[in-house]
């Protein structure tokens, strides 16, 4: 298995050639000759002119010219680097072929600065490893390594990387990570705000820049400010004018990463550009309107048509959302008179106004009237009368519960309701209904505190009548027996 050890790189000035080389500190009396031999055959005295070659410095003279030692270990085998970040490398080798008689004591791996011409130590002392990490070097250092198997009996010859190695900063590509609600249209309102925050990533820092549909931005509109992670995009008060793309490029040595962003900005339609009344027949009419010129910068959800009788003047709406620019208003009441109107909806809600037809739409009446001879005009006039009473309830509490009675009068009565003989209405928790006889009282989400006698009263000019039920609201103890 592979040990790694790690050791600083070495102070001593590599690049100063007059310098003395440098010694491993003492060690155990069995390694002091080895050390002093490892220094006399790894770092032989050199001219302090003398300037190394573009490879890797060479070996001693009298390293090579000295005949193969069995005492000695050969070179170690595959040198290589294992990795190199900006502040530290890491090589490996393996064992040499031949050990020697006297057997392995350890490595000493040994570095030489590019323009130097001396070999200095990494490590003072042999180490039984195979991988090692010099750590603390500079950004620029070019340096070349050596790895020599020591014994008692000295230091064999060296492997040595054929190429140097360079210390440079560790570049991170860059990248953009557009947010997800930012990866479709983007859509705001005229005079909202627009904030973009546009996370990236790289190293060093990369240089952030933006465009608007190919252009550069209006500086006097769109403000950007970009850190060290993320650029942000902030326009105060957007206006129709801003819509696009919107490109972030992020550049760094050479490369780049690119995100586009799609902005709308919408704002309500303008009305129909106009409309006319058709035709009339019947309780019919026909009606006919232009889509608006201007639809907000974006598309149209359809049109509501609304009617208005000339008697109240007050609008109901016929349509909501109807795609077509023609329909047909039916069900218009005999006798009456009606105007219509139409507006635009767009994703901002409806256009501020609407078009109006300008002629009213007149519902006659038959010409003919047919009236019998002899008619005999009945007095209907009655006192009130209830046709079905109330009947006893039993409801759970926290569900709406109605009740239910129908009563007959002539002219219309007034239907009045209580609870043990107390007036409630205007009490937000009930909601009293009457219509075409059937009155109707709904109690919303009743409490064990709602139960009791409730009585609906009808009152009209004729008389008056009442009828009573009782109501019982069972809590969760009573509803489990």
């Amino acid at each position: 298995m592979t040990e790694e050890a790690t050791s600083e790189a070495p102070t001593c000035g590599p690049e100063e050639t007059g310098s003395e080389p440098a010694q491993a500190p003492p060690a155990e009396p069995s390694r002091d000759g080895a050390a002093s031999e490892l220094t006399r055959s790894l770092t032989p005295p050199e001219p302090a002119s003398q300037a190394p070659a573009p490879t890797a410095p060479a070996a001693p003279a009298a390293t090579k010219a000295a005949p193969p030692s069995e005492d000695v270990p050969s070179a170690p085998l595959l040198l290589a680097v294992e990795d190199v970040s900006d502040s530290s490398v890491t090589v490996s080798w393996e064992p040499p072929e031949r050990l020697g008689r006297l057997g392995l004591q350890g490595y000493v791996l040994e570095l030489c600065r590019e323009g130097a011409s001396e070999w200095v130590p990494v490590n003072a002392r042999p180490v039984m490893v195979t991988q090692q990490t010099v750590r603390n070097l500079a950004l620029g250092d070019k340096f070349f390594l050596r790895v020599a198997a020591v014994s008692s009996a000295g230091a064999g010859p060296p492997a040595v990387l054929e190429q140097p190695v360079h210390i440079q900063q560790i570049i991170e590509p860059p990248k953009i990570r557009v947010p997800r609600h930012l990866r479709q249209t983007y859509i705001r309102q005229v005079g909202e705000t627009v904030n973009l925050q546009i996370p990236f990533q790289g190293s060093p820092k990369p240089q952030a820049s933006w465009t608007h549909d190919g252009h550069a931005l209006d500086v006097q509109r769109v403000n950007v400010r970009t850190g060290d992670q993320d650029s942000i995009l902030f326009i105060r008060s957007a206006q129709r004018s801003d819509s696009g793309c919107y490109e972030l490029t992020v550049r760094l040595e050479g490369l780049e990463a690119k995100a586009a962003i799609d902005i709308l900005v919408i704002e309500k339609p303008g009305p129909p550009s106009s409309i006319r009344l058709l035709d009339v027949w019947g309780c019919n009419a026909a009606l006919e309107w232009t889509p608006p010129q201007d639809t907000g910068n974006t598309e149209l959800l359809g049109y509501t048509v609304q009617k208005a009788d000339r008697k109240t003047g007050q609008w109901f709406t016929v349509l909501e959302r109807y795609h077509p620019t023609t329909c047909t208003i039916s069900d218009l009441i005999v006798g009456n008179a009606y105007s219509f109107r139409v507006f635009s909806e767009n994703q901002c809600g409806l256009s501020a106004t609407a078009a109006t037809t300008k002629e009213l739409a007149r519902i006659q009446k038959a010409d003919i009237v047919a009236k019998p001879k002899g008619f005999v005009e009945r007095d209907f006039s009655e006192a009130p009368s209830f046709t079905q009473p109330l009947a006893d309830h039993t409801s759970t509490p926290g569900y709406s519960t109605q009740l239910f009675c129908s009563v007959r009068a002539s002219p219309k009565p007034k239907i009045i309701w209580m609870k043990n003989n107390m007036d409630i209405q205007g009490d937000p928790k009930y909601r009293a209904l009457s219509e075409q006889g059937v009155c109707t009282l709904e109690i919303r989400k009743p409490s064990p505190f709602d139960s009791g006698v409730y009585t609906c009263k009808a009152v009209n000019v004729l008389g008056e009548a009442s009828v009573d039920c009782r109501l019982e609201v069972k809590g969760k103890a009573s509803a489990t027996h």
